[in-house]
């Protein structure tokens, strides 16, 4: 799935083709994603979006050609989407006319075209099961601890800096032992730690 927002344009016989993508873990995430790319683009000949959320039996699909001929472009671009095996993703391709008309064919080329390009620049993720952890630790432990967290792919999550500074912090659930025998060496220096729940976390890929 998409680690976050992404965006790309290509242009074809003076029409551009500005592709907006971004994760959306729900069908009116999606939809809401689908309206501010049109709030954002409100002078645009055509706003045609497609997402995929969910998976199995609750899985959701949705394209829209939005004034294009039939078929010449919310379908293609869903097809990229299949074809990029991505999960939990919605993308609208934005079009300002150029004055020249693209055909059919034209038209299923440039929004495959422009749905393939925003893919590349989207970084990719995964969901992985996270335990979440508080600490409070003196200001000369802050940076081996963040260290310890971003080695172990772990994240910040909240920090306030007083007398102590105080995290809350999301660790991979399968560097759980890792991150407690990293931090049992700090905690001779005044190292608080606690673990208060679970979750999951979207994370990078690579």
């Amino acid at each position: 799935m998409p680690l976050g927002p992404a965006r790309a344009e290509i242009s074809v016989l003076n029409s551009r083709f500005i592709a907006s993508l971004d994760y959306v873990e729900t069908v009116e995430e999606a939809r809401n994603f689908i309206a501010s790319i049109r709030n954002e683009f409100p002078n645009a000949t055509h706003n045609v979006p497609a997402f995929i959320v969910g998976g199995g039996n609750s899985r959701t699909e949705f394209c829209s050609d939005d004034g294009e001929p039939s078929g010449t472009s919310g379908r293609p671009l869903l097809a990229v989407l299949h074809g990029s095996g991505l999960g939990n993703v919605a993308v609208v391709v934005t079009r300002y006319f150029g004055g020249t008309l693209l055909g059919t064919g034209g038209l299923v080329k440039a929004y495959s075209e422009a749905g393939k390009k925003v893919l590349e620049a989207t970084r990719r993720g995964k969901i992985v099961e996270v335990a979440l952890f508080s600490a409070a630790l003196p200001y000369r432990l802050f940076e081996p601890f963040k260290s310890v967290v971003e080695t172990l792919g772990g994240r910040m999550l909240e920090s306030e800096f007083a007398e102590l500074v105080r995290l809350k912090v999301e660790i991979p659930l399968i560097e759980l032992e890792n991150f407690r025998s990293r931090c049992a060496d700090l905690s001779g220096g005044g190292l608080e730690l606690l673990q208060y729940g679970q979750g999951k976390a979207l994370v990078p890929i690579g």
